[in-house]
Protein backbone atom coordinates (compact mmCIF):
# COMPACT_ATOMS: atom_id res chain seq x y z
CA UNK A 1 0.00 0.00 0.00
CA UNK A 2 1.22 3.65 -1.02
CA UNK A 3 0.50 5.40 2.10
CA UNK A 4 -2.00 4.75 5.22
CA UNK A 5 -2.34 7.64 7.83
CA UNK A 6 -3.28 6.77 11.70
CA UNK A 7 -3.03 10.18 13.00
CA UNK A 8 -6.11 11.69 12.12
CA UNK A 9 -5.95 13.15 15.87
CA UNK A 10 -3.23 14.93 15.60
CA UNK A 11 -4.16 16.38 12.04
CA UNK A 12 -6.29 15.33 8.84
CA UNK A 13 -5.50 15.69 5.03
CA UNK A 14 -8.04 18.17 3.51
CA UNK A 15 -10.55 17.12 1.37
CA UNK A 16 -10.03 18.06 -2.20
CA UNK A 17 -12.78 20.21 -2.46
CA UNK A 18 -11.48 22.33 0.73
CA UNK A 19 -8.22 22.38 -1.46
CA UNK A 20 -10.11 23.68 -4.27
CA UNK A 21 -12.05 26.19 -2.41
CA UNK A 22 -9.24 27.43 -1.14
CA UNK A 23 -7.45 27.70 -4.01
CA UNK A 24 -10.32 29.85 -5.54
CA UNK A 25 -10.44 32.58 -2.34
CA UNK A 26 -6.98 32.97 -2.79
CA UNK A 27 -7.03 33.44 -6.77
CA UNK A 28 -9.84 35.25 -7.22
CA UNK A 29 -11.54 36.46 -4.07
CA UNK A 30 -8.80 37.97 -2.69
CA UNK A 31 -10.26 40.80 -0.93
CA UNK A 32 -10.22 42.12 2.48
CA UNK A 33 -13.17 41.37 4.13
CA UNK A 34 -13.67 44.71 5.42
CA UNK A 35 -13.18 46.61 2.60
CA UNK A 36 -16.32 48.44 0.96
CA UNK A 37 -15.51 46.82 -2.91
CA UNK A 38 -16.75 44.23 -4.49
CA UNK A 39 -13.68 42.39 -3.48
CA UNK A 40 -13.82 43.14 0.01
CA UNK A 41 -17.64 42.10 -0.45
CA UNK A 42 -16.70 38.81 -1.81
CA UNK A 43 -14.67 37.89 0.72
CA UNK A 44 -17.42 38.95 3.32
CA UNK A 45 -19.90 36.61 1.75
CA UNK A 46 -17.37 33.89 1.84
CA UNK A 47 -16.87 34.04 4.95
CA UNK A 48 -20.65 34.42 6.19
CA UNK A 49 -21.61 31.23 3.94
CA UNK A 50 -18.92 28.95 6.46
CA UNK A 51 -19.86 31.24 9.46
CA UNK A 52 -23.26 29.37 8.57
CA UNK A 53 -22.31 26.01 7.61
CA UNK A 54 -20.30 25.72 11.18
CA UNK A 55 -23.26 27.50 12.89
CA UNK A 56 -25.76 24.75 11.33
CA UNK A 57 -23.18 22.01 12.10
CA UNK A 58 -23.70 22.63 15.85
CA UNK A 59 -27.46 23.83 15.86
CA UNK A 60 -26.31 27.55 17.14
CA UNK A 61 -27.02 30.98 15.90
CA UNK A 62 -24.48 32.26 13.25
CA UNK A 63 -23.78 35.32 15.17
CA UNK A 64 -22.60 33.08 18.14
CA UNK A 65 -19.41 31.54 16.02
CA UNK A 66 -16.37 33.61 16.44
CA UNK A 67 -13.28 32.66 14.09
CA UNK A 68 -9.79 31.87 16.00
CA UNK A 69 -6.69 30.51 15.02
CA UNK A 70 -7.09 27.50 15.67
CA UNK A 71 -8.21 25.49 18.89
CA UNK A 72 -5.54 26.83 21.03
CA UNK A 73 -6.13 29.98 20.92
CA UNK A 74 -9.97 29.26 21.14
CA UNK A 75 -9.37 27.73 24.64
CA UNK A 76 -7.40 30.59 25.50
CA UNK A 77 -9.98 32.89 24.89
CA UNK A 78 -12.40 31.36 26.50
CA UNK A 79 -10.51 30.55 29.30
CA UNK A 80 -8.79 33.97 30.09
CA UNK A 81 -11.79 35.97 27.92
CA UNK A 82 -13.94 34.61 31.00
CA UNK A 83 -11.57 34.94 34.18
CA UNK A 84 -10.78 38.35 33.15
CA UNK A 85 -14.82 39.10 32.62
CA UNK A 86 -15.70 37.29 36.05
CA UNK A 87 -13.08 37.72 38.33
CA UNK A 88 -15.01 39.78 40.53
CA UNK A 89 -17.17 37.47 41.07
CA UNK A 90 -15.17 35.06 42.63
CA UNK A 91 -11.67 33.21 42.61
CA UNK A 92 -11.74 29.50 42.03
CA UNK A 93 -11.85 27.64 38.43
CA UNK A 94 -12.36 24.00 37.41
CA UNK A 95 -10.86 21.78 34.79
CA UNK A 96 -9.95 18.16 34.81
CA UNK A 97 -6.23 16.70 35.29
CA UNK A 98 -6.45 14.91 32.05
CA UNK A 99 -6.84 18.05 29.83
CA UNK A 100 -5.31 19.37 26.44
CA UNK A 101 -1.97 21.32 27.24
CA UNK A 102 -3.95 24.70 25.94
CA UNK A 103 -6.01 24.36 28.56
CA UNK A 104 -4.04 22.96 31.15
CA UNK A 105 -1.13 25.12 30.84
CA UNK A 106 -3.62 28.10 30.92
CA UNK A 107 -5.03 27.29 34.30
CA UNK A 108 -1.53 26.19 35.61
CA UNK A 109 -0.41 29.85 34.76
CA UNK A 110 -3.55 31.37 36.52
CA UNK A 111 -2.76 28.89 39.38
CA UNK A 112 0.81 31.18 39.24
CA UNK A 113 -1.42 34.47 39.53
CA UNK A 114 -3.19 33.51 42.75
CA UNK A 115 -6.81 31.76 41.02
CA UNK A 116 -7.85 28.57 43.09
CA UNK A 117 -7.68 26.29 40.61
CA UNK A 118 -9.26 22.64 41.22
CA UNK A 119 -8.30 19.74 38.84
CA UNK A 120 -10.71 17.06 38.77
CA UNK A 121 -9.62 13.56 39.19
CA UNK A 122 -10.60 10.86 36.20
CA UNK A 123 -11.60 7.56 36.65
CA UNK A 124 -9.70 4.29 34.72
CA UNK A 125 -11.64 5.49 31.58
CA UNK A 126 -10.65 8.77 31.59
CA UNK A 127 -13.86 9.89 32.62
CA UNK A 128 -14.43 13.18 35.10
CA UNK A 129 -15.42 12.38 38.57
CA UNK A 130 -18.82 14.13 39.02
CA UNK A 131 -19.34 13.74 42.83
CA UNK A 132 -15.62 15.40 43.10
CA UNK A 133 -16.97 18.22 40.54
CA UNK A 134 -20.05 19.07 43.09
CA UNK A 135 -18.23 19.13 45.80
CA UNK A 136 -16.02 21.65 43.87
CA UNK A 137 -18.58 23.82 43.20
CA UNK A 138 -19.05 26.79 44.95
CA UNK A 139 -20.54 30.68 44.66
CA UNK A 140 -17.08 31.59 44.24
CA UNK A 141 -16.30 29.04 41.16
CA UNK A 142 -16.53 31.33 37.73
CA UNK A 143 -15.54 28.87 35.01
CA UNK A 144 -15.72 25.06 34.46
CA UNK A 145 -13.65 23.83 31.40
CA UNK A 146 -13.42 19.96 30.61
CA UNK A 147 -12.90 18.98 26.92
CA UNK A 148 -15.81 17.07 25.15
CA UNK A 149 -13.33 14.05 24.08
CA UNK A 150 -9.96 13.23 25.12
CA UNK A 151 -7.59 13.43 22.71
CA UNK A 152 -5.16 10.31 23.73
CA UNK A 153 -7.79 7.94 25.23
CA UNK A 154 -10.64 8.96 23.03
CA UNK A 155 -12.81 9.25 26.83
CA UNK A 156 -16.33 11.26 26.23
CA UNK A 157 -17.24 13.41 29.05
CA UNK A 158 -20.83 13.63 30.39
CA UNK A 159 -21.65 17.48 29.73
CA UNK A 160 -25.21 17.38 30.04
CA UNK A 161 -24.54 16.23 33.32
CA UNK A 162 -21.99 18.93 34.00
CA UNK A 163 -24.08 21.60 32.14
CA UNK A 164 -26.76 20.55 34.68
CA UNK A 165 -24.57 21.14 37.72
CA UNK A 166 -23.09 24.57 36.69
CA UNK A 167 -26.65 25.60 35.93
CA UNK A 168 -27.58 25.83 38.94
CA UNK A 169 -25.20 28.63 39.77
CA UNK A 170 -25.06 32.39 38.56
CA UNK A 171 -21.78 34.09 37.51
CA UNK A 172 -20.58 30.74 36.49
CA UNK A 173 -19.55 29.29 32.67
CA UNK A 174 -18.88 26.41 31.47
CA UNK A 175 -16.61 26.35 28.73
CA UNK A 176 -15.87 22.70 26.31
CA UNK A 177 -12.90 22.25 24.55
CA UNK A 178 -14.73 20.65 21.20
CA UNK A 179 -11.88 19.64 18.92
CA UNK A 180 -11.36 16.11 19.46
CA UNK A 181 -15.82 15.90 19.18
CA UNK A 182 -16.90 18.20 16.40
CA UNK A 183 -18.50 16.21 13.70
CA UNK A 184 -17.67 13.28 15.40
CA UNK A 185 -20.69 12.96 17.92
CA UNK A 186 -23.65 14.75 18.04
CA UNK A 187 -22.78 17.45 20.54
CA UNK A 188 -24.90 20.45 20.81
CA UNK A 189 -23.69 22.97 23.27
CA UNK A 190 -26.86 25.07 23.07
CA UNK A 191 -28.66 22.01 24.37
CA UNK A 192 -25.73 20.85 26.92
CA UNK A 193 -25.96 23.91 28.77
CA UNK A 194 -22.40 24.86 27.41
CA UNK A 195 -21.29 28.65 27.25
CA UNK A 196 -18.12 28.17 25.25
CA UNK A 197 -17.13 25.49 22.95
CA UNK A 198 -13.90 25.37 20.96
CA UNK A 199 -13.43 23.44 17.61
CA UNK A 200 -10.65 23.59 14.71
CA UNK A 201 -10.64 23.22 11.19
CA UNK A 202 -7.82 20.80 10.94
CA UNK A 203 -8.96 17.89 12.99
CA UNK A 204 -11.89 18.20 10.27
CA UNK A 205 -10.35 17.89 6.66
CA UNK A 206 -9.89 21.73 6.92
CA UNK A 207 -6.60 23.58 6.56
CA UNK A 208 -4.28 24.21 9.47
CA UNK A 209 -4.02 27.95 11.13
CA UNK A 210 -8.03 28.03 11.89
CA UNK A 211 -10.61 27.33 14.68
CA UNK A 212 -13.42 28.69 16.11
CA UNK A 213 -14.80 29.59 19.16
CA UNK A 214 -18.82 29.26 20.36
CA UNK A 215 -19.84 32.05 22.60
CA UNK A 216 -23.26 31.83 23.88
CA UNK A 217 -25.58 35.14 23.34
CA UNK A 218 -25.23 37.16 26.78
CA UNK A 219 -21.82 35.08 27.52
CA UNK A 220 -19.38 37.44 28.70
CA UNK A 221 -15.82 37.13 27.46
CA UNK A 222 -13.01 40.00 27.43
CA UNK A 223 -11.50 40.23 24.26
CA UNK A 224 -7.26 39.61 24.60
CA UNK A 225 -6.58 41.38 21.09
CA UNK A 226 -6.88 44.53 21.19
CA UNK A 227 -7.25 45.98 17.55
CA UNK A 228 -10.63 46.92 15.29
CA UNK A 229 -13.75 45.29 15.08
CA UNK A 230 -13.13 42.11 13.06
CA UNK A 231 -15.61 39.25 14.86
CA UNK A 232 -17.27 41.68 16.46
CA UNK A 233 -14.04 42.80 17.94
CA UNK A 234 -14.12 39.56 20.14
CA UNK A 235 -11.25 38.42 17.90
CA UNK A 236 -9.94 41.73 16.08
CA UNK A 237 -7.64 41.39 12.84
CA UNK A 238 -7.79 40.73 9.22
CA UNK A 239 -9.83 37.50 8.55
CA UNK A 240 -7.77 34.31 7.40
CA UNK A 241 -10.30 34.49 4.73
CA UNK A 242 -8.94 31.17 2.76
CA UNK A 243 -8.52 29.36 6.28
CA UNK A 244 -12.28 30.08 6.85
CA UNK A 245 -13.78 29.43 3.46
CA UNK A 246 -12.00 26.05 3.86
CA UNK A 247 -13.28 25.17 7.00
CA UNK A 248 -16.68 25.81 6.07
CA UNK A 249 -16.25 23.49 3.27
CA UNK A 250 -14.64 21.17 5.18
CA UNK A 251 -17.74 20.68 7.24
CA UNK A 252 -20.06 21.05 4.53
CA UNK A 253 -18.32 17.76 2.92
CA UNK A 254 -18.60 15.83 6.33
CA UNK A 255 -22.30 17.02 6.74
CA UNK A 256 -22.65 14.59 3.33
CA UNK A 257 -21.06 11.45 5.29
CA UNK A 258 -22.42 9.74 7.88
CA UNK A 259 -19.24 8.20 8.66
CA UNK A 260 -19.08 7.53 12.59
CA UNK A 261 -20.56 3.90 12.12
CA UNK A 262 -18.45 3.37 10.00
CA UNK A 263 -15.79 4.28 12.15
CA UNK A 264 -16.60 2.65 15.07
CA UNK A 265 -16.95 -0.50 12.94
CA UNK A 266 -13.37 -0.06 11.84
CA UNK A 267 -12.16 0.56 15.51
CA UNK A 268 -13.70 -2.35 16.67
CA UNK A 269 -11.42 -4.54 13.96
CA UNK A 270 -8.40 -2.65 14.78
CA UNK A 271 -8.79 -3.15 18.43
CA UNK A 272 -10.54 -7.06 18.28
CA UNK A 273 -7.47 -7.93 15.92
CA UNK A 274 -4.51 -6.70 18.26
CA UNK A 275 -5.94 -7.58 21.28
CA UNK A 276 -6.68 -11.43 20.10
CA UNK A 277 -3.52 -11.67 17.80
CA UNK A 278 -0.68 -9.73 19.64
CA UNK A 279 0.39 -11.32 22.73
CA UNK A 280 0.70 -8.99 25.73
CA UNK A 281 -1.48 -6.02 24.07
CA UNK A 282 -3.69 -3.73 26.37
CA UNK A 283 -6.24 -1.40 25.74
CA UNK A 284 -6.29 1.76 27.68
CA UNK A 285 -8.99 4.07 28.75
CA UNK A 286 -12.88 3.00 27.30
CA UNK A 287 -14.17 0.58 25.46
CA UNK A 288 -14.35 0.60 21.65
CA UNK A 289 -18.72 1.61 22.31
CA UNK A 290 -17.63 3.68 25.66
CA UNK A 291 -15.25 6.05 23.38
CA UNK A 292 -15.57 8.09 20.57
CA UNK A 293 -15.16 6.47 17.41
CA UNK A 294 -12.32 7.48 15.91
CA UNK A 295 -9.69 6.84 18.47
CA UNK A 296 -7.72 3.95 20.57
CA UNK A 297 -5.11 3.75 22.29
CA UNK A 298 -3.33 0.49 22.77
CA UNK A 299 -0.37 -0.64 24.91
CA UNK A 300 2.07 -3.42 23.74
CA UNK A 301 4.10 -5.05 26.93
CA UNK A 302 8.01 -4.65 27.13
CA UNK A 303 8.09 -2.34 23.76
CA UNK A 304 8.84 1.07 23.41
CA UNK A 305 5.91 2.58 21.41
CA UNK A 306 8.63 5.37 19.80
CA UNK A 307 10.46 2.51 18.30
CA UNK A 308 7.43 0.70 16.75
CA UNK A 309 6.11 3.99 15.34
CA UNK A 310 8.95 4.38 13.71
CA UNK A 311 9.13 0.51 12.86
CA UNK A 312 5.57 0.91 11.12
CA UNK A 313 6.61 3.97 9.21
CA UNK A 314 8.73 2.31 7.32
CA UNK A 315 5.90 0.15 5.85
CA UNK A 316 4.29 3.92 5.51
CA UNK A 317 2.07 3.55 7.87
CA UNK A 318 1.82 6.74 9.89
CA UNK A 319 0.45 6.98 13.68
CA UNK A 320 1.65 8.15 17.29
CA UNK A 321 2.52 7.91 20.65
CA UNK A 322 0.05 10.21 21.73
CA UNK A 323 -1.18 13.69 21.42
CA UNK A 324 1.16 15.53 18.86
CA UNK A 325 1.55 18.45 20.65
CA UNK A 326 3.63 16.64 23.65
CA UNK A 327 5.00 13.80 21.77
CA UNK A 328 7.90 14.92 21.31
CA UNK A 329 8.54 15.23 24.78
CA UNK A 330 10.61 12.84 26.94
CA UNK A 331 7.83 12.79 29.94
CA UNK A 332 5.31 9.89 30.44
CA UNK A 333 1.74 10.82 29.10
CA UNK A 334 -0.15 12.65 31.92
CA UNK A 335 -3.13 11.50 30.73
CA UNK A 336 -1.85 7.76 30.86
CA UNK A 337 -0.46 8.22 34.37
CA UNK A 338 -4.20 9.92 35.33
CA UNK A 339 -6.10 6.55 34.40
CA UNK A 340 -3.93 4.73 36.53
CA UNK A 341 -1.52 2.64 33.73
CA UNK A 342 1.48 1.90 34.67
CA UNK A 343 5.51 1.00 34.16
CA UNK A 344 5.94 0.04 30.85
CA UNK A 345 2.46 0.41 29.27
CA UNK A 346 3.02 4.14 29.53
CA UNK A 347 5.99 3.97 27.18
CA UNK A 348 4.78 1.37 24.89
CA UNK A 349 1.14 2.95 24.16
CA UNK A 350 0.15 3.81 21.04
CA UNK A 351 -2.41 5.94 19.78
CA UNK A 352 -4.44 5.09 16.30
CA UNK A 353 -6.64 7.46 15.28
CA UNK A 354 -9.08 6.88 12.05
CA UNK A 355 -11.29 9.02 9.78
CA UNK A 356 -13.58 9.18 7.14
CA UNK A 357 -11.00 8.10 4.81
CA UNK A 358 -9.82 5.40 6.75
CA UNK A 359 -10.50 1.61 4.86
CA UNK A 360 -10.95 -2.02 5.99
CA UNK A 361 -8.11 -2.50 3.96
CA UNK A 362 -6.07 -0.49 5.68
CA UNK A 363 -7.12 -1.57 8.94
CA UNK A 364 -6.08 -5.32 8.15
CA UNK A 365 -3.04 -4.20 6.63
CA UNK A 366 -1.60 -2.58 9.53
CA UNK A 367 -2.83 -5.09 11.84
CA UNK A 368 -0.78 -7.48 9.54
CA UNK A 369 2.21 -5.35 9.59
CA UNK A 370 2.32 -4.48 13.34
CA UNK A 371 2.17 -8.30 14.39
CA UNK A 372 5.76 -8.48 12.53
CA UNK A 373 7.11 -5.98 14.01
CA UNK A 374 5.84 -6.17 17.76
CA UNK A 375 7.67 -9.68 16.74
CA UNK A 376 10.92 -8.65 15.54
CA UNK A 377 11.39 -6.21 18.58
CA UNK A 378 10.42 -9.01 21.34
CA UNK A 379 12.99 -11.33 19.66
CA UNK A 380 15.12 -8.48 19.32
CA UNK A 381 14.70 -7.49 23.29
CA UNK A 382 15.30 -11.34 24.82
CA UNK A 383 18.29 -11.49 22.89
Amino acid sequence: MEEIYLDNAATTKPYPEVITKMNHTLTKAYGNPSSLHGKGLEAEKLIKTARKEIANKLKIKTDEIYFTSGGTEANNLAIKGTVNALHRYGNRIITSSIEHPSVLNVFKRLEEQGYDVKYLDVDQNGVVDLEQLEEYLTAETILVSIMGVNNELGSIQPLAKIGKLVASFDNLYFHVDGVQAFTKLDLFPAKLGVDLYSISAHKVHGPKGVGALYIKDGTRVDNLISGSKQESGVRPGTENVPGIVGFGEAVKEIEQEDFTTKMYRLKKLLVTRILNEIEDSFLNGPTIEQGVPHIANISFAGIKGEILVHSLERDNIYLSTGAACSSRLDTPSYVLEGIGVEGDLIEGAIRFSLSSQTTKQEINHTVNKLKKHVTVLKQIIQR
